[in-house]
């Protein structure tokens, strides 16, 4: 570990010095490059210069201890001696989780799809406010959200929905809600106060970035031009402007209608369908690698129950770690923070151990 950490100091050093050349930002995709690199590299090597400074400090304390005769000096050194080894050993720690293989997908723009499920109307209600909790959570983190197509039911539920999420490391988070919610509570309608169960999907997909080759063949593709559907205003139900595309070789079927422009419809689409191949191809690559998808957590199977929301006891419950909260009210409101943070440590923890293990 220590050596490859000299090795990325001293990278980070030639990084700095080629950033201080006067002529670097002639090239701007060269100069883009260094400085992800850079920022990339910044924690780990802030981390390791602690890391080296502290050691230092243990060895300084421990020559001045041999040298030292007065009691009171003693007592201090042996105080930062100390706390200088409780330092290390965090450090270690900090550090063998910053050398952590990286998500290549992490720092990408995420698009969600919320499907109702079991339940009729009650799970189309919770698949809508599922939607509103992650509206109010990506605001708190300042990333942008953009609708690219809702299939609304009367009475304020939706049958699915999928929207972007755009914002710096937004999959890195997001990937921990794909799965399935169950929800537990007593519907508006239900006379008898009986408690249902219903349930919704969730699929997180990373934002397809122009340099991945998703092809999409124009004879393996028919699109299809309506007027919208539902909501919305007088220019959007009057005019030919949702999109609908259908990729033959999948059977996968997307809907973009919340533009007024068929082309930005047409482009939302797309940009669906090529985030739902992507993904198929994710999710193959797990399959064919049994071993790493059973040490992660939240990027495994689809069909996984992964939370349930409980609302006569107030709880929420992540069945993927044994986490429990009762504090529902302020989850459904958009603060997850804690639920992600644990599936995070969770995560790492798996992979530490997988680690340790090889």
């Amino acid at each position: 570990m220590f050596d490859k950490l000299e090795d990325l100091l001293i990278r980070f050093e030639e990084i700095m010095g080629e950033l201080n050349e006067p002529t670097v930002t002639s090239n701007q995709e060269r100069f883009r490059k260094l400085m992800k690199e850079q920022s990339d590299l910044t924690p780990i090597v802030d981390a390791y210069k602690e890391y080296k400074k502290c050691k230092d400090t243990i060895e300084e304390s421990l020559l001045m201890l041999d040298e030292e005769s007065d009691e009171e000096m003693r007592e201090m050194l042996k105080e930062e001696l100390s706390d200088s080894k409780k330092r290390v050993e965090e450090l270690e720690q900090e550090l063998k989780i910053l050398l952590l293989p990286k998500d290549p997908n992490d720092e990408k723009n995420v698009i969600v799809e919320i499907r109702a499920g079991a339940g009729g109307d009650e799970a189309a209600l919770f698949a809508a406010e599922v939607y509103r909790m992650y509206v109010h959570y990506a605001e708190g983190q300042r990333w942008k959200v953009e609708t690219m197509n809702v299939d609304e039911i009367g009475i304020g539920g939706m049958k699915e929905v999928q929207f972007m999420i755009s914002g710096q490391g937004a999959y890195s988070k997001m990937k921990y809600e794909s799965g399935v919610h169950r929800v537990q509570r007593v519907p508006e309608t239900e006379s008898g106060g009986r408690i249902h169960t219903s349930t919704i999907s969730v699929a997180v997909m990373p934002e397809v970035d122009e340099d991945i080759d998703i092809v999409i063949d124009d004879k393996d593709i028919r699109i299809d031009v309506m007027r919208a559907s539902g909501n919305g205003g007088q220019c959007v139900n009057t005019t030919d402007s949702a999109v609908r595309l259908t990729h033959y070789p999948t059977g996968i079927v997307v809907y973009s209608q919340t533009e007024k422009s068929q082309l930005q419809n047409k482009a939302k689409a797309f940009a669906l369908l090529k985030a739902k191949l992507y993904d198929i191809e994710q999710q193959q690559r797990h399959d064919a690698e049994a071993e790493l998808r059973k040490s992660q957590i939240g990027t495994g199977d689809r069909s996984e129950k992964i939370r349930t929301y409980n609302f006569p006891q107030g709880r929420v419950t992540d069945h993927r770690i044994g986490l429990t909260l009762y504090k529902l009210d302020k989850i459904m409101n958009g603060d997850i923070v804690d639920i992600i943070d644990a599936c995070i440590a969770a995560d790492q923890a798996a992979k530490l151990a997988k680690m340790n293990e090889n």
